[in-house]
This record gives C-alpha cells, sequence and structure tokens, in this order.
C-alpha cells in the first residue's frame, strides 16, 4: 500500500489491502468445502452497513450455488449492558427457511451480544442452520459466551475503521481496516 494514501485520521494500518484478500480467498476455500455436500439451500446473510464490502469480495469468492439476503440489527443496551433482545431493523422472510443453511456474515464481533441473539433469533425462525462468518474478531471485548464459525482474524481491542467499519458513518470506503486515532473520537 502507498503511504501517501493513508487517511490522516489513521494511526496505523492493521491490515492491508493484500492482507484483506488473502483472508477472504482462506475464508471462502473453507467455506466451500464446509457445504459442498448440503443438501439445503445456501443463504448468505450480509449484516448491514459494515460488512458490505467484506461479504460482496467473499461470496464471489465462493465456489458454490447460492442466495443473499440482507439484515440490518442491533443490540439493545447501553455500552456492554444488553437487554438480552436484539432489535431487527430489517429483516428477511422466506417460506423456504427450513431447508435453509444460513451463514451471517458480518464484518466485527466484539461483545458478541448482536451475533448471539441473531443467530438464537434465525434458528427460532426454524432454519436447517445457523453460523457466522467475521472478518475481525475482538474477544477480549467478549460479554457473553459466543465464538463466531469462522474467523478471518483476531484483533486488539482497537478502534478500527475501513474495509466497511465506521465512524459516525464515516471511512467506510477506506481500502484497508486501519486504528483511528484516538484524538477523533475522544476528547
Amino acid at each position: 500500500m502507498v503511504t501517501d494514501k493513508l487517511n490522516p485520521d489513521v494511526e496505523r494500518v492493521l491490515l492491508s489491502e493484500e492482507e484483506i484478500s488473502n483472508i477472504v480467498d482462506r475464508l471462502s476455500k473453507q467455506i466451500t468445502e464446509d457445504y459442498k455436500d448440503s443438501k439445503n439451500h445456501l443463504v448468505l446473510v450480509c449484516i448491514l452497513k459494515g460488512s458490505i464490502l467484506f461479504f460482496s469480495d467473499l461470496i464471489r469468492k465462493i465456489d458454490l450455488p447460492a442466495q443473499i439476503e440482507c439484515m440490518k440489527v442491533s443490540s439493545y443496551g447501553a455500552g456492554s449492558v444488553s437487554s438480552g433482545k436484539i432489535n431487527v431493523m430489517l429483516d428477511f422472510n422466506r417460506k423456504d427457511i427450513a431447508d435453509c443453511d444460513l451463514l451471517v456474515i458480518e464484518d466485527i464481533v466484539d461483545s458478541g451480544n448482536t451475533l448471539y441473539h441473531l443467530t438464537r433469533y434465525l434458528k427460532d425462525k426454524g432454519a436447517a442452520s445457523v453460523k457466522t462468518c467475521t472478518l475481525l474478531d475482538k474477544p477480549d471485548r467478549r460479554v457473553v459466551d459466543y465464538t463466531p464459525d469462522y474467523v478471518g482474524t483476531e484483533i486488539p481491542d482497537e478502534f478500527v475503521i475501513g474495509y466497511g467499519l465506521d465512524y459516525a458513518e464515516a471511512y467506510r470506503t477506506l481500502p484497508y481496516v486501519g486504528i483511528l486515532k484516538r484524538s477523533v473520537y475522544s476528547e
């Protein structure tokens, strides 16, 4: 990566474009292998907005027939406190859900609340199976007993932006994942 393209609000690059591409290649091969013998419909579920870039890169490399759906969800609660519910702002409705293997694709998992509750929600809707895939995992921030099925890479407890990840809706279009300078978000 050319350093003169580095956003001035980025402290340092955590994952370069090449590293992200390698992660996408590895995950797509693993997912293809794991689902190749499934008799169910593979449905790839994009969690909006943050996972859009990761989702679009990943699904084009999964070498299987698949369908896509989108959801927009958030955890209730402030800080690390959750009410044990999720707010589903955009959902999908499928009559064939009992014949679907859902793979939920997320940009980052930190507390684990959202995916923990979302997987339960989708299982309760009757999906044949529900698994999750995340580009970034911050296990040090976990407040629930939750582990994604597919993990791109574990990262330290830093505020990250780029490649779909934002701060106040900015920085999503950066082609890398960077650590945001503390001076930008703290006073």
